[in-house]
């Protein structure tokens, strides 16, 4: 049905959704460790300096380590902020991959739930069709096998209807006018011949009594005895 494709294509989106996140989490996560890594080479060099510090013999080297140590506690502040940032970034990330997670799981319960009933219209549909098939095959059953030919191919050349309905002295079909000695044999219970429209080919019954009416047997616009030749 169209709705389930609707839910399965948004269903869809929303895993490429949280594939999408999870990879952008992943390089997020990549970028941390990155700088965690050099903010603890720039903590490292910082501790080499200080440690080189304590054996210089000259001001002039002193003063040159301890600019070297700055810059290396300025290097780790730098990267600690970055770290800082992409934590914050990495969290947005998370936040938004769970939500969406949350939101596909209630999807897909309520998919579950709408295949669930569609299914079981769908067998009680079957169930209905199958009975009404076999119901239709017992009321047929004695019918000739010629007879149901015959309306067969009656009904391929009318888009699926074989019989019209004589009223006011026409073929309801085609409005064609039915000859008297037709009308008469139609509305006799005991008739069993098979009448068709000359003009449509239709054929022909009638609900009620129809009034006898007089035209003349050779008319153009008039239905004959069909036969059972198509």
């Amino acid at each position: 049905p169209k709705r389930l494709r609707g839910a399965d294509a948004k269903l869809s989106s929303a895993r490429a959704e949280i594939a999408a996140g999870k990879e952008a989490l992943a390089q997020i996560n990549a970028e941390r460790k990155k700088f965690e890594f050099e903010g603890q080479e720039w903590k490292d060099r910082a501790r080499k300096y200080r440690d080189q510090s304590g054996a210089v013999k000259t001001n002039e080297a002193y003063r040159a380590l301890q600019h070297e140590i700055a810059n290396a506690e300025a290097q780790v502040a730098k990267a600690e902020d970055r770290q800082l940032e992409v934590m914050m970034k990495a969290e947005e990330a998370e936040r938004r991959v769970n939500l969406v997670e949350s939101r596909l799981k209630e999807a897909e319960q309520g998919l579950a739930a709408e295949r669930k009933t569609i299914e079981a219209q769908a067998g009680k549909i079957k169930k209905q069709l199958e009975t009404a098939v076999a119901e239709h095959e017992k009321i047929i059953a004695p019918v000739p096998e010629e007879l149901r030919e015959l309306y067969s191919r009656i009904a391929k050349r009318h888009n699926g209807t074989a019989m019209a309905q004589v009223r006011d002295d026409q073929c309801r079909g085609c409005g064609m006018r039915v000859l008297p000695h037709i009308l008469q044999q139609l509305r006799t219970e005991t008739n069993e011949e098979v009448y068709r429209c000359e003009s449509c080919g239709l054929i022909l019954y009638t609900l009620e009594p129809i009034p006898f009416a007089n035209s003349p047997n050779g008319s153009a616009n008039a239905a004959s005895s069909a036969s059972t030749n198509s």
